[in-house]
């Protein structure tokens, strides 16, 4: 392999768009290659990025010799037969998130990675942002004393419209996995304790489709309280609180800062004045794991993945029964 990863993407969204331009922060990955569903949007997308190669079918970026790794942009219900065709062809996948729709297709991604020696990670770009990574640091100094409790929602406003993807059950709608997926792994980024009790509650949308969905989480030495929402923008901050003190994350999804709290006090604070979206640090990590040979991820292992399934299907069968 070069000392870069020629990075290719599958689809050219607006999630694509994002990528292709936090792409040239990084050190050690390009982007060679796009493909979509026309070649038209696919031709679009790589003259306004200068890609080179742009395809108007998926399967040439399975095979194109050029490119080492994909970039898996579409909708989640079309994750599991996308990111399996790429591992099958022997290329490195990072996939936009949730990765599957259910914990099955997870667990045979899984094997698929391990069988092909390919490294597949779920595009958790959370995780790798300066802001939460800060907040880590902050609760491994003991800044907050022991975690009591995680806060965290994610929710816009989203016009109700049977045709739209998100709302469409065939294609897997709802908040729960559209919105509800980063409240569910940023609780499991701080509290990594075998779940003990959960208790949801739900709101439908004419067609049966979740639009707002709140949980409660008990865990042996903590609780969570996590909600995702399609008829309101929620607050969207994170808040880690222990025993000492409290961490408070605005937007946490796409974090630039985070604030340290004794009581009412504000007792420190972290900018991290970047100039990107945010995305260049989880390329950059991806794409030194795979330079090093490696097909997990240290910071989104694989079952880290396969834990925000299995949470999400016990919050929703709790309520599928009543839609």
């Amino acid at each position: 392999m070069n000392d870069k990863v020629r990075w290719g993407i599958i689809g050219a969204g607006r999630i694509a768009h994002a990528f292709a331009k936090d792409i040239t922060h990084t050190r050690f990955a390009e982007l060679t290659a796009v493909a979509a569903r026309s070649i038209d949007n696919a031709k679009a997308f790589a003259q306004e990025y200068a890609v080179p190669t742009y395809v108007g079918d998926y399967e040439s970026l399975y095979q194109d010799p050029g490119v080492d790794a994909l970039y898996i942009a579409t909708p989640h219900n079309l994750h599991y037969e996308q990111a399996l065709a790429a591992l099958n062809a022997g290329k490195h996948v990072l996939c936009e998130k949730p990765v599957t729709i259910s914990s099955a297709e997870c667990e045979k991604l899984i094997v698929a990675a391990r069988k092909n020696r390919c490294f597949f990670m779920e595009a958790m770009w959370t995780y790798f942002l300066p802001a939460v990574r800060q907040a880590q640091q902050w609760v491994k100094q003991g800044r907050i004393g022991q975690i009591r409790h995680v806060k965290s929602d994610f929710g816009y406003p989203l016009a109700y419209d049977p045709r739209r993807r998100e709302y469409d059950a065939a294609l897997a709608g709802g908040c729960l996995l559209e919105m509800g997926v980063y409240p569910v792994a940023i609780t499991h980024l701080f509290i990594e304790e075998p779940l003990l009790q959960h208790y949801s509650s739900v709101k439908f949308a004419p067609n049966g489709v979740e639009t707002d969905v709140s949980t409660i989480l008990t865990f042996p030495n903590a609780m969570a309280t996590i909600g995702s929402s399609f008829s309101a923008k929620l607050q969207n901050w994170t808040y880690i609180i222990g025993s000492d003190g409290y961490i408070a994350i605005p937007d946490f999804w796409r974090a630039d800062k985070c604030f340290l709290y004794k009581l009412d006090e504000q007792i420190d604070a972290f900018y991290d004045e970047r100039k990107t979206l945010g995305f260049n640090y989880q390329i950059s990590a991806a794409s030194s794991d795979i330079l090093a040979g490696k097909i997990e991820s240290d910071v989104v292992p694989h079952n880290a993945s396969l834990r925000f399934q299995q949470v999400m299907e016990l919050i929703k069968a709790e309520w599928t029964h009543i839609a």
